[in-house]
């Protein structure tokens, strides 16, 4: 009887044990490559509720504020995701934004170049020398939202061009040592519907990943590993310690049943 109580406490250390493999990032070795390649990043496709930065410049700043919003013209320098949340143009449920004296603009599924190109053709209709003026056109950073086993769940908004996995992974406190780095789970709503995708943090073959580069309104979610369901702890000590009480517990429990 002893033997196989200690038989199984063996076991059941081994199995529940959190493995070095299981927490160690990017494993194995780069695939060297003789031609220069590009990750498959496609543009992304403008939705609803998408918040957009358009500067227009002009050498007469007087003609150009003219179609610009009063919180716009109002805000000046670096500008945060909060400012850009009243300054920005949202888009709207129907697709579009509503720029001064242009009017209401559809912009859904179009790219952020092809948004700026649309905003150029109107206003020739306006400028006599519409090519002497520049117009800028970019998201209001890149939204996302990290929730499951990780440091700072929530949502978070990276006033960047472009946000990896790995970027928003870091901004969101790291995977905690329950987290399962091997099924990183990335929820993505699109002009298609929502799709899914698992991503192997363990891996350095994410970073070939055609999602390595996330989307705006992504959602991450780090399931956790099937021990933190089992409560034995993550370390062999924390799991030899929880065997050694439940063991102890079933000991006093039989020597109570026998003096009865």
């Amino acid at each position: 009887m002893r033997k196989i109580l200690l038989y199984l406490i063996f076991i059941a250390i081994c199995s529940s044990c959190v493995s070095t493999k299981q927490t160690t990032y990017f494993q194995g070795e780069p695939i060297s490559k003789s031609d220069i390649y590009k990750l498959n990043n496609e543009p992304y496709r403008l939705q609803v509720n998408d918040i957009l930065y358009i500067d227009i410049k002009a050498e007469n700043p007087e003609i150009v504020s003219l179609f610009k919003s009063s919180e716009s013209n109002q805000t000046g320098g670096v500008q945060s995701s909060e400012s850009l949340y009243f300054s920005g143009y949202t888009i709207d449920r129907h697709g579009n934004i509503r720029i001064p004296y242009i009017g209401d603009l559809n912009v859904l599924g179009y790219t952020e170049k092809e948004v700026r190109e649309k905003i150029e053709v109107e206003l020739e209709k306006f400028l006599k020398n519409p090519e002497a003026v520049f117009v800028t056109v970019k998201l209001a950073g890149i939204k996302f939202v990290a929730t499951g086993e990780i440091g700072a769940p929530g949502t978070i908004n990276l006033m960047q061009n472009e946000v990896t996995i790995v970027d928003a992974i870091a901004n969101a406190g790291e995977i905690s040592e329950m987290g399962n780095r091997q099924e990183v789970i990335v929820i993505r709503k699109s002009l298609d519907g929502v799709k899914k995708y698992k991503l192997d943090f363990t891996k350095i073959d994410i970073f070939e990943s055609e999602n390595f580069y996330i989307q705006p309104n992504d959602i991450i979610y780090v399931p956790p590993l099937k021990q933190k369901s089992w409560g034995t702890g993550t370390t062999g000590l924390q799991t030899f310690s929880t065997a050694v009480t439940i063991l102890s517990f079933l000991v006093s429990s039989v020597l109570l049943v026998k003096n009865l």
